[in-house]
């Protein structure tokens, strides 16, 4: 019997991926659970398993290209006790999707439709489709969003709300050919670099941002880091900056909860989350992706070392779960390791803060010496800078919370006694 396997429903707004790897040939038997397909989607890398024992029939997709749920990526050959001729071989929730007479059925569209359609803000559901067979093109997209984007007329009665002159245009959608130049290499615009560009363009266009910036004496912190490190190293751990920085975070969260929380604007709401989830923006070779670390404020200096470890090791090396990048209420991003001083951060929406480390360099710094006298000493200074949403938190408390964070990093004693 022939069974067809689909993309099944990934869930959380997934509605396509790239195919990284086929680890399976036709003809080649394979048993149920064994891994038939390496893909990527805009929030991690997954490993799709057979869902029947059989002999793989039609491999219908390549290394590279874009599928999307409820598509047929291959055939299996199985026994009469496991389906029917024609039967998919897909899990209820996709076989749901693409149910008869269900709202939510995917739009009959091209990957790179689908692309456009979510860079124009288009609802394909939406779109008159004018391809044959009711297929959405590329057409129908941006006459939909110049449509969209049109101002729409006043009412016969009332005067002009702007000159005629003033109307909103469509902005241009083509780009000059760039190759009369010189030699121009197109690379994919997909999966993880279009999430975080997904992501980024929310935040910036959502959110207000404002952001105050100091330096923090960082000097006995890092002779405490020094100390401890090796000990930590052992443990399977690694004793950063950015481990003594979520402690001080989540103890300043708690004084200020207003920076852990999101915006409903719908409901005209501020959500404050009662739990203190800090993510960790992380560098990696797909992009820029941030792991979750849970309850900061129950886990101990030694704990932190060694999971944010664990954590960046998965995300850079590919074996990370979607379920490690959810769920966070404020991010901390630092770019000392790469050499980078002061910067301004982009708030994770739909958070409302990030915290932003920099390199710790010697300084000449101005102390008070004994006596009131003033002396010029040598410092390990590290820019600081918290990113916030001026919708939600005030500037007086910004400071006040980031100075918060400041004394509990000069102060090794100050950070293990406040922190919670």
């Amino acid at each position: 019997m022939t069974t067809s396997f689909r993309l099944p429903d990934l869930g959380e707004g997934v509605h396509e991926a790239e195919i990284l790897a086929i680890p399976v040939t036709s003809g080649q038997k394979v048993v149920e659970g064994q891994i038939i397909l390496e893909i990527e989607t805009d929030k991690a890398a997954v490993e799709i398993p057979s869902p029947v024992t059989g002999i793989v029939g039609d491999i219908l997709v390549t290394v590279g290209a874009m599928a999307v749920v409820g598509e047929v990526l291959m055939t299996f050959q199985t026994s009469a006790g496991q389906g029917t001729a024609a039967q998919d071989a897909t899990p209820p929730s996709a076989a749901k999707s693409q149910s008869p007479g269900d709202a939510q059925q995917p739009v009959p569209a091209s990957p790179s439709t689908r692309r456009l359609a979510r860079e124009l803000d288009v609802d394909l559901r939406a779109v008159t489709p004018s391809g044959s067979g009711g297929i959405v093109t590329k057409e129908d997209v941006e006459a939909h969003a110049r449509q969209k984007h049109m101002a729409p007329p006043p009412p016969a009665t009332a005067a002009p709300l702007v000159p005629a002159r003033q109307a909103a245009e469509p902005a241009p959608t083509g780009l000059p050919d760039f190759s009369k130049w010189g030699p121009v290499e197109r690379r994919p615009f997909r999966s993880i670099r279009r999430a975080t560009a997904t992501q980024m363009t929310a935040s910036w266009t959502r959110i207000p941002h404002v952001n105050c910036q100091d330096s923090v004496d960082i000097t006995r912190l890092e002779a405490f880091r020094q100390k401890h490190k090796a000990e930590l190293t052992a443990a399977g751990g690694r004793l950063t900056m950015t481990v003594f920085a979520m402690k001080a975070v989540a103890t300043a969260l708690k004084t200020y909860p207003s920076f852990n929380a999101s915006l409903d604007l719908g409901a005209q709401e501020i959500i404050v989350k009662n739990y203190f989830h800090i993510g960790i923006a992380t560098d990696s070779e797909n992009g820029l992706l941030v792991p979750v670390i849970r309850d900061v404020d129950r886990k101990s200096i030694k704990e932190l070392a060694i999971e944010v470890d664990a954590a960046i090791t998965r995300v850079r090396s590919g074996k990370y779960s979607r379920e490690e990048l959810q769920g966070g209420t404020f991010t901390i991003t630092n770019a000392g390791a790469l050499g980078g001083h002061h910067f301004s951060a982009i708030i994770n929406y739909p958070e409302v803060a990030i915290l932003g480390l920099g390199q710790g360099r010697m300084q000449p710094v101005v102390v008070t010496a004994a006596g009131g006298k003033h002396e010029i000493v040598p410092r390990l200074m590290m820019p600081i800078v918290l990113c916030f949403d001026h919708r939600v938190v005030d500037g007086a408390d910004a400071i006040r919370f980031l100075k918060l964070v400041m004394n509990a990093l000069e102060d090794p004693d100050e950070l293990l006694i406040t922190m919670t």
